[in-house]
């Protein structure tokens, strides 16, 4: 087993033909079989080979578009080690076929990764190994670091035009691509002419991602909570390509004008990487309960006074806060406005049930949030139509002892991709969004009681 495992995730040996057929098929069936069993675990339904192609590169399409976040994590946790695997074998297939390993990154790619395994399972081996690349020096000298750094800045902000300013995207080929091919052409140009270590190349890599998001904030096109939010996901994913390109580095005398494959690779797939469809609408709920009748609680629900500003590092950093909330009107048709630190969000009133149900769409929001830059306010294209609040809604149970239990929920829409990474941190921020609203709600619900105990019945239309 244990060799088994090395040649699946290390490019120790090279990968022939027959092998490369006989591993993938297996390994394919495999994971074909866990995933077909969790879906019909969780969702009662069947999963057939047909709904991969369905599905693209977003979990959040086709079947799978109302699964619950706790199968996509697995799913998504699952599906890490066979991309992994396909990766490596892939590279050394090529190699053993005498290709340049970049052509392995058609691998990421949907639909034409399908093509790519077909053809690399019947290209016979090349007569002739690849050499290896004859290492001028001993240790990396201040040009290769440069070199690597700059070359990986060039394809951040590369992609940021394509994907952003040309696509008008935040999706796969951004937040999961861009990394990862920054980490395999720094890792690549370092490891061209020097013996170096994997920490060495690591910190290459880091340096190359850190200098790809300091020039956007520089240039204004981004702030630093965005940049700050996006670095986990995006250092590994980098780390993971910094292993292959040394992997390529290593493996052969290619020259630098290969890993132009990958660079033009990327932008050429992103309509495919980023085809996935608008995301349904997430629900984030939460609860509370209060000391106070729900005549009293239905009072402050429809309207609240203003909340003391926050001294959590979350919303002092930049993410938008609810401030208070004021109504125009009595019933359905009334507009309430509940104001954050970006604006005021429109919420006209489509269901009005006094002491039981509020409802209401949201015709217009604010920013989430405010970024944090040099230059004061930044205006980030993510800022405009990537995350869109549609409804909410507050519901009152009575409870025993003249308390109530106070919901709330919120429905929105993402357009980020990988959705799942994006939704996690939304979910949370909506959710913390909720407690400061619920607990406001309770705290001044409770103070009313003790001012006026008599004072409990509803405003009536």
């Amino acid at each position: 087993m244990r060799g088994l495992l090395r040649f699946w995730f290390t490019f120790e040996k090279p990968v022939g033909p027959r092998a490369y057929f006989t591993h993938g098929f297996a390994l394919a069936l495999l994971k074909y079989a866990v995933d077909a069993a969790l879906i019909a675990t969780f969702l009662g339904v069947l999963w057939t080979p047909l709904d991969y192609l369905a599905t693209g590169a977003s979990l959040s399409s086709s079947k799978l578009a109302h699964a619950p976040t706790i199968l996509l994590i697995i799913l998504a946790l699952w599906t890490l080690p066979f991309f992994w695997i396909g990766e490596a074998m892939s590279v050394r297939r090529t190699m053993d076929a005498g290709l340049t390993p970049w052509v392995a990154l058609l691998f990421f790619v949907p639909l034409l990764s399908y093509a790519f395994m077909l053809a690399m399972s019947v290209w016979p081996s090349a007569s002739a190994r690849p050499v290896p690349a004859r290492r001028t020096r001993e240790s990396p000298s201040s040009t290769d670091r440069v070199v690597a750094i700059l070359a990986g800045l060039a394809i951040g902000l590369g992609m940021m035009a394509v994907s952003v300013l040309g696509m008008r995207r935040y999706g796969i080929a951004l937040f999961l691509g861009t990394p990862f091919l920054i980490g395999a052409v720094s890792a690549f140009l370092f490891n061209r002419h020097a013996v170096t270590t994997m920490r060495q190349t690591r910190r290459v890599v880091l340096l190359s991602l850190l200098a790809s998001g300091g020039a956007l904030v520089f240039a204004s096109a981004e702030g630093l909570v965005c940049i700050a939010m996006a670095f986990p996901l995006a250092l590994g994913i980098a780390l993971l390509g910094a292993i292959v390109g040394r992997a390529i580095a290593l493996g052969g005398d290619y020259p630098i004008g290969h890993a132009l494959f990958g660079v033009l690779l990327l932008p050429a797939s992103a309509p495919l990487l980023d085809s996935a469809p608008r995301s349904p609408l997430r629900e984030v709920r939460s609860a509370v309960e209060i000391d106070a009748p729900v005549d009293v609680v239905w009072r402050r629900v429809i309207a609240f006074p203003a909340l003391p500003e926050p001294t959590d590092l979350v919303f002092r950093s930049g993410i938008a806060y609810p401030r208070g909330a004021r109504i125009e009107g009595v019933g359905v048709g009334a507009i309430r406005y509940c104001e954050f630190s970006t604006g005021a969000f429109v919420e006209p009133i489509t269901d009005w049930i006094p002491g039981k149900r509020l409802a209401f769409d949201v015709t217009a929001s604010p920013p989430p949030l405010r970024e944090l830059s040099p230059y004061g306010r930044v205006i980030a294209p993510h800022l405009d139509g990537f995350f869109l609040a549609r409804r909410g809604e507050f519901r009152l149970v009575a409870l025993v002892g003249g308390r109530t239990r106070l919901e709330g929920s919120t429905w929105y829409e993402l357009r980020l991709q990988p959705h799942l990474y994006w939704a996690i941190l939304s979910d949370r921020l909506v959710g913390r969004i909720h407690d400061r609203v619920l607990q406001h709600v309770r705290d001044v619900s409770a103070r009313d009681v003790q001012r006026n105990p008599r004072v409990t019945s509803p405003p009536r239309q």
